[in-house]
């Protein structure tokens, strides 16, 4: 688990210095790449955290086999 809540830190940052860097771009071209980057990268970020909060529900509430 906190290898993934790493991991989802790492792809924030990431995602913030792209959009950054798309914002002091002077290129069209470099700031149409960077704001796709920084838009891959918040979208990569959001299904970590979705795969975490499953994660972390599951180990809270364990599966029960079904009551007869």
């Amino acid at each position: 688990m906190k290898d993934m809540q790493a991991q989802l830190e790492k792809l924030r940052r990431d995602a913030a210095e792209c959009a950054l860097i798309r914002d002091l771009a002077t290129d069209p071209k470099k700031r149409e790449l960077f704001a796709r980057l920084a838009e891959h990268l918040a979208v990569l970020a959001s299904a970590v955290e979705q795969a975490i909060g499953e994660s972390a529900g599951s180990e809270i509430t364990p599966d029960l086999p079904p009551r007869p």
